[in-house]
């Protein structure tokens, strides 16, 4: 397929991949969105972020924020003190997910009882459509790691939770800043300190490649496969590149 996708030769039969499409053709989508998205990430949280509120402050945010929005989806205080609401998450995830397929085969008796078969679990990998978008309702203390969790269940991803890490994504100056939220941070809470503007503060679910790899944990045919992965990558951002020059270069001969 177009996207060069390797998999381990036994695991081959059980992955489809819906990918089809000619390369190079999602470049003029991205032209925009790679323009702002040069994005510079925070380690850590902004001041306003780190601020604690009373259950009187608390309160009065919410009347705030529910004042604010052009939707119904509000912020409710519960009478404990916690309170419920909806975040928005975006998906922007550059690899497969993997989904459970099931298909059904007859079994050996199918011959003689008719209508008898057996389940064989399998695995289908597909991308998400780019710009996905997903609403949640969750609580005050709802961990970060607890809606990537929720995220991989809507969808029925099956691949580990720890591949995937949440973030914050805010605009500021023309600059695109991200930082990577801890796994007991409490998105419900920085959405209500930020307010409901999605410039000062919105949610990104992407691949988590921040951690360090042991590479001495794997098998000398997976790395020299994993060099193959890494040439076709770099070959296909090369493509990318010399592509938005030539589109550059064009549009001012054409101005000229």
């Amino acid at each position: 397929p177009d996207c060069s996708f390797t998999c381990h030769y036994r695991c081959r039969a059980l992955v489809r991949l819906d990918c089809s499409g000619p390369p190079g053709a999602s470049d003029e989508d991205d032209g925009t969105e790679q323009a702002l998205e040069k994005d510079t990430n925070v380690d850590e949280p902004a001041e306003w972020e780190k601020a604690e509120l009373d259950p009187a402050q608390v309160e009065q945010r919410i009347k705030e924020y529910n004042s604010q929005i052009n939707s119904n989806l509000f912020m409710s205080l519960n009478k404990d003190g916690s309170y419920t609401g909806f975040i928005k998450v975006q998906l922007k995830l550059v690899r497969p997910v993997s989904v459970p397929a099931t298909k059904r085969v007859p079994s050996l008796q199918a011959g003689r009882q008719g209508t008898r078969s057996q389940g064989v679990k399998r695995r289908t990998s597909f991308y998400l459509p780019k710009g996905t978008v997903k609403h949640l309702h969750i609580l005050s203390h709802t961990r970060a790691s607890e809606v990537i969790d929720a995220l991989l269940r809507k969808f029925t991803v099956i691949d580990n939770p720890r591949k995937f890490a949440l973030f914050e994504r805010s605009e500021k100056d023309e600059q695109v800043y991200l930082r990577k939220l801890g796994d007991e941070e409490q998105p419900l809470r920085l959405r209500l300190l930020a307010g409901p503007s999605e410039k000062a503060l919105s949610f990104v679910l992407k691949e988590n490649e921040t951690g360090e790899v042991n590479w001495d944990a794997f098998t000398l045919p997976e790395l020299h496969n994993f060099l193959r992965i890494l040439q076709r990558e770099e070959e296909e951002h090369v493509r990318q590149l010399r592509h938005r020059y030539a589109r550059c270069r064009q549009k001012m001969q054409e101005a000229l």
